[in-house]
């Protein structure tokens, strides 16, 4: 039976045992870190691109590693390994085309509209196909909210909005204010448009609630895509995935008789229903190159003493960009340091203390994911394929670009107020004397962007957070320069690369923090819970009598 608390009577739970974590956290080894880090980002692993011959390297190393540790191959059939088959979709010959009346907008892929599908075939054709606009596309019987109300939109373009409709006018509160829900990603609005029977999505792109520009849309977009392979990829995908720019958008919607700020305006309410763009239709025809790869997980497993089938997981993806165009100093390889052989270095070394000390009741298992940088296709095909099932998934920890810079006096909860992770992490992070640092900028949907998601999505508690602030130890100023400059020139770029000077004191702090929080629940009956309010609790929930 799941173990339900309020959330100030965990904190002060777990406050009587805060002192407990300098007993239970074993020493972290900068070195090991740091040479783990390195070799992950050597050049010779070439870097970590998914399907490339480096891959057999990474899953070598990794496996060699986590064996050391003490823990035994984690997935199917005894193998270190989970093969994830994806499908790569790459469009071309792009042609699309708005036309109202007897108007016609030629769009430029790139430019006006960026195109891209991820449903297989060789070829989507779509001829003067009615647009609706259906607001922030959204159906949350929880929230009694339903963008689509009894309107037939099978067959149609539906055009929505970026976010919810909290975003515009926070004090709405019914997506839990400024903070993004699940609701307002991108991919939820394809997903729900799948669902609805749409032959197609166009989001229109507007650059404050999207928490990023039109470049980023056509360079995430306008390249290959993959996904996992569907048993029934229809009913969960449209054949054309598209964003327009807003000034596009305002002057269709012009043309079609409709203010564009004021149907905005009207989407924030219950009340809203699809508005149906008169004498206006899409067209639009692409080639698509269809064709497969197959990457691999990597599991490790410590098998629990009393409670086996119950599970906590770490994760963290050990997969980077790969080799690409030559940058200024004609560098072609990512090396992916910091993202994630960092994180990755972390697991490998989470695993060595559980290893070391007594085996823990609940089993812990260690999940090194691929494919991140390419949507979360690791852990989303580990989701929709467990190796242990998600009903009696405890838990569990993701690690992503690990501090490498020095002690700080924060730990920064991505997606806090989502679970009771928060007082569970936030009592061991104020017995380091350090302070918890919700969410930054909760609008921008950090908490959607990382390999806990698709866990979290089917109902798996999942937390995931790391060092922030201010550093405490001298010199300050260099290493909060270090730390920008990384954000500015390094990130998802050739130049993420090792270096012998980094600090990993920092690391070694939220490692303790995430071995203690996971020890604690591997030798207890407790079940984390998300909180009132959270878009995921309905999913858990439906499994409760699944966890006794």
């Amino acid at each position: 039976m799941r173990l339900s608390v309020s959330a100030p009577a965990l904190a002060a739970a777990l406050m009587m045992s805060a002192p407990v974590l300098a007993q239970q956290a074993p020493t972290f080894d900068t070195g090991r870190l740091s040479e783990h880090a390195r070799i992950l980002s050597d050049d010779s692993f070439q870097g970590r691109g998914i399907g490339t011959p480096a891959e057999e390297m990474v899953v070598k190393y990794l496996s060699e590693q986590y064996a050391a540790a003490g823990f035994q191959p984690g997935g199917p059939n005894g193998q270190w390994t989970q093969d994830v088959t994806l499908n790569r979709f790459t469009a071309s010959n792009i042609q699309a085309q708005l036309k109202v009346g007897d108007d016609t907008i030629p769009l430029t892929q790139g430019q006006q509209i960026v195109v891209s599908t991820r449903l297989p075939g060789d070829h989507v054709m779509l001829t003067d196909t009615p647009l609706v606009f259906v607001g922030y596309g959204i159906d949350a019987p929880e929230r009694q909210w339903d963008d689509f109300k009894d309107v037939d939109v099978r067959g149609k373009i539906l055009v929505v909005l970026v976010n919810d409709a909290d975003f515009e006018e926070p004090e709405l509160d019914t997506f839990g204010g400024r903070a993004m829900t699940y609701y307002g990603r991108w991919t939820y609005k394809y997903e729900e448009a799948a669902r609805q029977g749409a032959a197609g999505v166009i989001i229109v792109h507007e650059t404050a609630p999207a928490s990023y520009g039109w470049a980023t849309v056509t360079n995430s977009w306008s390249g290959p895509q993959f996904d996992i392979v569907r048993q029934n990829a229809a009913a969960e995908r449209v054949p054309m995935e598209a964003w327009i720019q807003r000034d596009v958008a305002v002057d269709l919607f012009q043309r079609a008789g409709q203010d564009f700020e004021a149907l905005k305006v009207a989407a924030r309410s219950r009340d809203f229903r699809p508005v149906e763009l008169e004498g206006a239709s899409f067209s639009g025809m692409f080639d698509v190159a269809t064709s497969q790869i197959t990457t691999r997980n990597v599991l490790a497993r410590l098998e629990g003493t009393t409670h086996p089938d119950e599970t906590i997981l770490y994760t963290a993806h050990w997969d980077h960009i790969g080799v690409g165009a030559p940058d200024a100093e004609g560098d072609t390889i990512f090396n992916g340091a910091v993202d994630n052989a960092t994180g990755t270095a972390g697991l490998l070394e989470i695993a060595r203390a559980f290893g070391a000390g007594p085996r823990p009741e609940r089993s812990i298992v260690m999940i090194s994911f691929t494919a991140e940088e390419s949507g979360l296709l690791g852990s989303e095909f580990y989701a929709s394929n467990p190796v242990y099932p998600l009903a009696n998934t405890v838990g569990g920890f993701n690690v992503d670009s690990m501090n490498v810079y020095g002690r700080v006096n924060r730990y920064g909860i991505t997606g806090y107020g989502q679970s009771d992770f928060d007082e569970r992490i936030g009592a061991k992070v104020q017995a380091q004397g350090r302070e918890i640092q919700p969410d930054a900028n909760p609008a921008s949907g950090g908490y959607f962007r990382s390999d806990h998601f698709p866990l979290a999505k089917r109902g798996v508690p999942m937390t995931y957070g790391g060092s922030t602030g201010d550093f405490r130890d001298e010199p300050i100023a260099q290493r909060e320069a270090a730390r920008s400059e990384y954000g500015r020139s390094r990130y998802h770029q050739a130049a993420d690369e090792w270096s012998a000077d980094w600090d990993l004191t920092g690391q070694v702090e939220d490692l303790q923090v995430l071995y203690a929080v996971g020890l604690d629940l591997a030798n207890s009956r407790d079940w984390p819970a998300w909180k009132p309010g959270s878009e995921f609790a309905p999913a858990r929930e439906a499994t409760a009598a699944e966890r006794r």
